[in-house]
């Protein structure tokens, strides 16, 4: 396997539920991977079928402040194709947000995650 890509993204949760890193590590993979058009995969790896992108790697890092709290398996559903994989790890950012009980906060932390997403191609 080699690697195609590595993209660096940032999310952030500002209602910090239970301490639960899962939407702000969602939105730093989005955020990796919503400017990139992987002209590549078609031009030089002769990926041309929509089937054929399960074909690549995909492997996402993330740096979460609580990385126990993630949930694992919604993660992953935020990676469109390819074989998927995550590896967790203690990071991110916790700052003094508000509280706001009409919205589900339980605290008021604002949780930033980092993901670096890795595609792979054999």
């Amino acid at each position: 396997m080699k690697r195609f890509l590595v993209q660096i993204g940032s999310g952030v949760d500002q209602h910090g539920h239970n301490d639960d890193c899962t939407n702000a590590a969602i939105k730093a993979i989005k955020n990796a991977i919503s400017n990139n058009c992987l002209t590549g995969l078609s031009e030089i790896c002769e990926i041309k079928e929509p089937k054929d992108l399960n074909k690549m790697f995909v492997h996402v890092k993330i740096g979460a402040p609580y990385p126990d709290k993630i949930k694992k398996e919604k993660v992953l559903k935020a990676i469109p194709f390819g074989t998927k994989s995550v590896e967790i790890e203690k990071g991110g950012l916790v700052a003094e947000g508000i509280m706001i009980k009409e919205l589900g906060d339980t605290t008021d932390k604002i949780l930033v995650c980092n993901a670096a997403v890795t595609v792979l191609i054999n």
